[in-house]
């Protein structure tokens, strides 16, 4: 498999040189009490959080191994799993912050409640190089309306999702594994209505396998906090500089500012792959000021996708600008503008 900089740790997961560091969280010992306050839980997962990148830079060092950690009776990954089981009760997992009770029958703008609503689930052959073969499980239910979604309405819909229990997703997960899986990818729809969910699967899986965050990155700050020593690649989008087309195109505020604040965080956090589709009429708006954010702000090696195999797919026809390919050279002079920035890393 390559090896890619800025996804080096990464490629020695999957050469089970390393532990995922889902793996590493669940040995990390922490004491608290689930009836106390989200507030002081969350005090006390910013300490762990520090304890988790000591012990993950010993591992790496090879000053540690993941088996001289004992098992703990409260891990830090179990203290994830308490946090996000009281947002349930008031969602703020994305950045719209519904604060619904899920548990209590209600549904917030995404429409997801309590159970795990998946559309596919299967290995998936057309992602980045080094990410293929993927187990990737397609949740149903999002956190934006893009209009040219191309897995609406399943996407969307939680409805049209299959009901997973919380053991038969671990068990599929076993199963990818022991097929040759490189990873899990957790995408959509969106992950982050899910991820309650996904940490307590997480915390009943033992398989050393990395983790993927395949998100829009309209995530909330608590939601990106809940991630940090879980997650081995963030694999983020990043749609809109614009906020104004992110409102007309995927009824989202504040979008730039969100999907800005989620890269730095995960670019801090773990390793980060980004993507932005390109989009007819919108590269001087979106495309163009996108990547020159990303070069200031994230640097030149980067891991980058620039995609562009748009097509109007879902609602896009009514939308003139949308309703049609992108042209070839439209796709080529966001890629010159990329390789005029400096970028090192390109997919």
């Amino acid at each position: 498999m390559q090896s890619v900089k800025s996804l080096e740790r990464y490629v020695k997961i999957v050469n089970r040189e390393v532990p995922a560091r889902y793996l590493i969280s669940k040995r990390i010992e922490v004491n608290f009490d689930e009836q106390s306050d989200i507030k002081e839980l969350f005090a006390i997962h910013k300490n762990a959080l520090q304890k988790f990148y000591a012990t993950l830079k010993k591992i790496d060092s090879r000053s540690l191994k993941l088996n001289d950690l004992k098992i703990p009776k409260k891990s830090f990954l179990d203290l994830k799993v308490a946090i996000a089981d009281k947002i349930m009760e008031s969602c703020i997992f994305c950045e719209r912050r519904c604060k619904i009770n899920r548990k209590a029958g209600k549904l917030g703008f995404c429409k997801v409640g309590t159970e795990w609503k998946i559309f596919g689930a299967h290995p998936h052959f057309g992602e980045e190089s080094e990410l293929v073969p993927s187990a990737t499980i397609f949740q149903a239910g999002c956190t934006l309306r893009c209009v040219y979604c191309q897995n609406a309405p399943h996407s969307i819909d939680p409805e049209l999702g299959v009901a997973y229990k919380v053991g038969d997703v671990k068990n599929w997960i076993e199963r990818m594994f022991d097929t040759g899986m490189r990873n899990i990818n957790f995408v959509g729809g969106s992950p982050t209505p899910y991820t309650y969910h996904i940490l307590k699967v997480l915390n009943l899986t033992e398989k050393n396998i990395a983790i993927i965050w395949n998100s829009n990155s309209y995530y909330s700050k608590e939601t990106a906090e809940l991630l940090k020593g879980v997650i081995d690649v963030y694999l983020l989008d990043f749609r809109y500089y614009n906020n104004k087309c992110g409102e007309k195109l995927s009824m989202v505020k504040n979008y730039r500012e969100v999907a800005a604040r989620n890269h730095i965080q995960a670019f801090g956090d773990s390793e980060l792959l980004v993507r932005v589709l390109v989009m007819p009429g919108h590269l001087d708006c979106d495309a163009k000021p996108i990547l020159k954010w990303l070069r200031e702000k994230l640097g030149e090696n980067l891991r980058l996708n620039i995609l562009g195999q748009y097509w109007p797919a879902w609602k896009a026809s009514n939308y003139k600008e949308l309703n049609r390919r992108l042209k070839i050279e439209e796709y080529k002079e966001i890629m010159n503008y990329a390789k005029k920035l400096g970028f090192k890393n390109l997919v």
